[in-house]
């Protein structure tokens, strides 16, 4: 199977640092948030997971509708992606994601379906499967 798309970053200086992608399209400061003792002022790992994976699970409800009759554009979504980080056992810590999907132009019911369709599909949701906690809540406007 070939690689449809590899991208890689650069991180220097942990939580307190900075993150560059090789193309340098992403350059950025990295701080510890306020929330855990730190300076905040700058993007954190758990920001940076929520905007990745609220964008491809966006995507993602696309996709599944492009063969369909109520297909979703870029225009009729909007996710929202919230990234918890928690304690875990042995001084380890667990990521909590609970994504607000609000579709457009369809019913609830087809709504849900779509949601359903594309957590099957997304690479963030297969890749955290089993090990993050995926919270999915979904309306229509």
């Amino acid at each position: 199977m070939s690689t449809l798309y590899s991208t890689k970053v650069t991180v220097v200086g942990g939580r307190s640092g900075t993150v560059r992608s090789d193309d340098g399209v992403l350059d950025l400061s990295l701080a510890v948030p306020k929330e855990l003792g730190g300076k905040g002022g700058a993007t954190n790992p758990e920001q940076l997971f929520a905007a990745g994976y609220a964008a491809c699970f966006e995507n993602a409800v696309i996709h599944v509708t492009r063969a369909q009759a109520d297909k979703v554009r870029d225009g009729d979504i909007e996710v929202v992606g919230e990234v918890g980080l928690l304690p875990g056992t042995g001084g380890g810590f667990h990521l909590a994601v609970t994504l607000d999907v609000t579709i457009a132009g369809v019913a609830q019911d087809k709504a849900e379906e779509i949601v359903r369709a594309a957590h099957a599909v997304c690479p963030y949701s297969n890749a955290v499967k089993g090990n993050v906690d995926v919270t999915l809540n979904v309306s229509t406007r």
